[in-house]
């Protein structure tokens, strides 16, 4: 299981990004930071995989944090998360090793392929003393999410597809929950879950994290402008 520390001064930008890991299978989310001092003392005291690190925190700068990580030669790794786009931001933050960097707002197709490639590189590093050319190419392929691909992704059946997609076109809700596909196909609402992530990795739909008055967000999803033309392609 990867080791992972959010560094987050929103909290609520926090648990999002904690309910996004949740989703991805083979990370932990292990704390939360919202200073660089907070992160350097966690550091001192835990041991960690990976930093989910945001650039603009109100009382630290995530790019001097992570030039502090790299002086000091702790070996972690580090995603930046941020609504950072300048062109310095980004050099910095890559030539100071992070691994990658998603601009806020990010879909979750993005940050799920972030996580799997990363995945990738850390189960090579840990399993293998020597890498040759084609593992390392193969590295990089891991970092990009093919948005479609005639190909269903493994579990996936068509049958299945269709009949999620046929309850998908005939929701008469702007945002619907795998909850309410469930109800409308007759299949698991773990099952339904599944493939509306699936559809979202796909193209076809758009996931927002939805918060009520009270517990956790909810995952709702709606048709993406192109995405009765993509799903063709599946079904």
């Amino acid at each position: 299981m990867i080791k992972v520390l959010i560094v987050e001064d929103d909290p609520m930008v926090s648990e999002m990004n904690k309910f996004y890991l949740q989703q991805v299978e083979g990370f932990c989310a292990e704390g939360w930071a919202s200073s660089a001092e907070e992160v350097l003392d966690m550091l001192r005291e835990n041991s960690y995989d990976l930093i989910l690190l945001d650039i603009y925190m109100k009382e630290s700068n995530g790019l001097e944090l992570l030039s502090e990580i790299r002086r000091r030669g702790l070996r972690i790794d580090v995603i930046v998360i941020s609504a950072a786009s300048d062109k310095g931001s980004i050099q910095e933050a890559l030539q100071n090793g992070a691994v990658d960097y998603l601009i806020k707002p990010f879909e979750f197709s993005r940050f799920r392929a972030a996580l799997n490639g990363y995945k990738e590189q850390n189960r090579l590093f840990r399993t293998q003393e020597r890498l040759n050319q084609s593992e390392l190419d193969k590295l990089s392929r891991f970092k990009q999410e093919r948005a479609a691909s005639q190909e269903l992704a493994k579990g996936f059946t068509r049958q299945t597809l269709q009949t999620i997609w046929r309850a998908v076109v005939t929701c008469d809700l702007e945002y619907f929950s795998a909850e309410d596909i469930s109800v409308m196909s007759g299949i698991s609402r773990v099952s339904a879950g599944k493939y509306l992530v699936g559809l979202t990795e796909m193209g076809v739909l758009e996931m927002d994290l939805v918060y009520g008055s009270v517990g956790r967000p909810v995952q709702k999803y709606r048709i993406a402008p192109n995405g009765k033309t993509l799903v063709t392609q599946y079904i």
